[in-house]
């Protein structure tokens, strides 16, 4: 081998060791998802929330109680005890069915049952893992909301 070519072939060996090594593979930044449950009277809603500042702010309040209300035919909303953090937060989100967002100007939480259009404000905080059927029924809805750990 010549020793220009031996030179490239050791440097492409040690970056493929360094990339492969667990050290590395342990470094790399990965999202994080916490699991959260949503208990009403009859039924439990399992969700998934991506790591965000938000996200780690409603964590804290949690266990939390609310009562949701019916908004625009589309979610649920309540006003949650204390604003939520929208630092490095996108500038707004579409409201898609199974989601959950935060609507930073009210300070609620939004529970989407239905799609809806973009809306400024709003921070999407994670999504229901199965059926949101219970989301669906018209009048107040009272709901517990826990870690899951």
């Amino acid at each position: 081998m010549k020793p220009k070519r031996l030179s490239l072939f050791l440097v492409s060996l040690s970056l493929s060791i360094l990339t492969s090594s667990p050290l590395a593979q342990k470094a790399a930044p990965q999202k994080k998802t916490m699991n959260i449950i949503l208990k009403t009277d009859n039924q439990t809603l399992n969700a998934t929330l991506t790591d965000s500042p938000a996200t780690r702010d409603f964590l804290a309040l949690l266990p939390l109680t609310l009562t949701l209300e019916d908004y625009a035919d589309t979610e649920k909303i309540a006003y949650l005890p204390k604003r939520l953090s929208s630092t490095g937060a996108p500038t707004g989100h579409e409201g898609i069915a199974g989601a959950i967002t935060y609507y930073v100007p009210w300070g609620n939480l939004a529970l989407f049952h239905k799609n809806f259009s973009y809306s400024s404000d709003l921070i999407k905080l994670g999504q229901f893992d199965g059926s949101i059927e219970a989301l669906r029924k018209q009048g107040k809805l009272e709901i517990t909301i826990e870690q899951v750990k």
